[in-house]
């Protein structure tokens, strides 16, 4: 493929013309499900920095300590994401979720630690169990390098903000793959009505996964009719080449509906689904971890030290019924897939790490692809 589709405008999946069911939020993001902010610290330099780190805010840096619902899912468990056993335990998660590469996840973990100290001294602060997950970049990247520093999870958790969501090389997606093309970071998100009230669910992808055969978009086959990808140089010594599919994909839903524990662990092993739209059979070599929460019963869940007063307290959980879910499973659905083509359609070519380089998904070879099939909005 010629390089690189620099002179090509990149858009979200829905101005590329690619039909889309579900109607999205304000931004499309998962930044519309109120609270929920994202942010992001993107590393560039040199001939091999190309990482970065993501932060997203259940309730905002002020909400920081207040519990949500929350469950999380392994489809594939090839990767890391920790403080998922305290998640399982409690049903509940508390604290900013930080993603950046692989190698990356000690200093961001302990740059968390940090944030909350600082910042939020009266939570928890004998013990802390951060958040934090990753996909692998050493394509692009020198993984072994040392340019995320902890320092960088408070910058990215004090970047993180509501509104549009920047996508593509972007934060701890700045050097990743997906699909064969350029991959990173993306978003999109569904309004669900339930009866008098409205809802959103959001998803938020760190896309680092696929082999290009396997891309679909819209129902199209069209990764098996794409010209391949740049050749990949020679591995260096004592390297071996990675297999197509290989890297990992994060994704993370919110929504304000009111939810259960159980119910957000629903909704993370439905990410599962909207992945597969878009081709991916799931490679062995790749850690797909999903965590979803719900912002709404923001007082039910806290696990605070009891005081020595004699007090037993209860609380209470508003919670949609578990035969009504069906509406947020499929928002969750729909709002993944889009996401995923976000990455794609947004991120630009990079070229890295010993002259590695990764061609952007080529738009309009996609688009003739597409209205070949009648398959354009």
């Amino acid at each position: 493929m010629s390089d690189d589709h620099l002179s090509e405008e990149r858009v979200r999946a829905r101005e590329l013309g690619i039909p889309l069911t579900g109607r999205p939020g304000p931004w499309n993001a998962i930044t519309d499900v109120p609270g929920v902010e994202v942010g992001y610290v993107t590393l560039v330099g040199g001939d091999d920095v190309r990482t970065g780190v993501t932060a997203l805010l259940p309730r905002g840096r002020g909400g920081v300590g207040t519990p949500c619902a929350a469950g999380w899912h392994s489809f594939n468990g090839n990767g890391e994401m920790t403080g998922t056993t305290w998640i399982e335990e409690t049903g509940s998660l508390a604290v900013p979720v930080v993603i950046t590469n692989t190698y990356a996840v000690g200093p961001v973990h302990r740059g968390v630690v940090e944030w909350v100290r600082a910042n939020c001294r009266g939570m928890a602060p004998e013990w802390l169990l951060p958040v934090v997950t990753e996909t692998w970049d050493g394509h692009l990247n020198d993984i072994h390098g040392r340019a995320v520093e902890a320092r960088h999870a408070a910058e990215a958790i004090e970047a993180a903000a509501s509104g549009p969501v920047e996508e593509g090389c972007v934060g701890g997606g700045t050097g990743m793959r997906c699909y064969g093309f350029k991959g990173g970071s993306g978003t999109a998100s569904r309004v669900v009505e339930y009866g008098e009230d409205r809802y959103t669910v959001g998803a938020f992808v760190q896309a680092n996964f696929g082999a290009r055969r396997e891309l679909v978009v819209a129902g199209v086959p069209v990764g098996r009719e794409l010209p391949d990808p740049a050749p990949v140089p020679a591995p260096a010594e004592g390297e071996r080449p990675v297999p197509p599919g290989a890297g990992s994909v994060i994704v993370v839903v919110a929504t304000d509906a009111p939810l259960l524990p159980g119910q957000c662990k629903a909704l993370a092993r439905r990410v599962t689904l909207g992945l597969a739209r878009t081709g991916t059979t799931g490679s062995h070599f790749s850690g797909d971890l999903f965590l979803a929460f719900s912002t709404a019963n923001p007082s039910a869940l806290n696990s605070t030290f009891p005081q020595d007063d004699g007090s037993a307290p209860y609380e209470s959980m508003r919670f949609v019924p578990w035969g009504r879910m069906d509406p947020f499973y499929e928002a969750v659905v729909e709002s993944v897939e889009e996401a995923v083509l976000n990455v794609l359609t947004g991120a630009r070519p990079m070229t890295g790490r010993a002259g590695h380089h990764v061609p952007a998904l080529p738009l309009d070879r996609v688009r003739g692809l597409l209205a070949a099939r009648g398959a354009l909005s």
